[in-house]
């Protein structure tokens, strides 16, 4: 069986998304590993539900970011993980972890990129007034939200509310997500 460890920074819905996935068969997979870097981020909790052993560091302990990704891939490395699905995690990945894992790293990206880079994609293609927001999977690479796309959906909206339209793409991330890493394992 595949083995993913899903990084996150936040709330952790995708991670949630991907781990009932697992849990209930839809992927054929384990997640073996939540990576976070922040102490008191939700998606811990969701880790904790699904018996997720979690990876938590603070990148401000450490000298650089060569150190802190060399003890979490050296911690994948031990549990042999096949697949990084980064959700929601708000660090650019850097040589270390490219290196180990590079073509194993996936992103998911709320935007039809490559429009609408960066950590507000929602907010700005929001103000742009732009009609058909989306979401991209994409494998991680040196470059910020780039790497060769590996699926995208399309969500149309003209409403004028964030919140809603932020529920719509959360959702359409959720299917995406499971979809896309169910074809990556097999």
């Amino acid at each position: 069986m595949k083995k993913l460890a899903i990084f996150a920074s936040g709330n952790g819905s995708n991670f949630e998304a991907l781990a009932a996935a697992c849990a209930e068969g839809r992927i054929d997979a384990e997640v073996a590993l939540c990576v976070c870097d922040k102490a008191g981020a939700y998606v811990i909790e969701r880790a904790a539900k699904y018996g997720v052993e979690v990876l938590v560091f603070n990148p401000k302990e450490y000298g650089s970011k060569a150190e802190y990704e060399r003890l979490v891939a050296d911690r994948m490395d031990t549990l042999g993980i096949d697949l990084v699905c980064l959700a929601g995690y708000m660090r650019i990945v850097g040589d270390e972890l490219l290196g180990r894992y590079g073509g194993k790293i996936v992103n998911i990206h709320p935007s039809l990129l490559p429009a609408f880079v960066g950590a507000h994609a929602i907010q700005d293609a929001f103000d742009y007034g732009v009609k058909v927001f989306g979401v991209t999977i994409h494998y991680v690479d040196q470059t910020l939200d780039g790497g060769k796309i590996i699926s995208q959906v399309a969500v149309p909206y003209e409403g004028g509310d964030v919140e809603e339209l932020e529920a719509m793409i959360h959702k359409a991330e959720h299917r995406l997500y499971v979809d896309t890493v169910n074809k990556l394992i097999e």
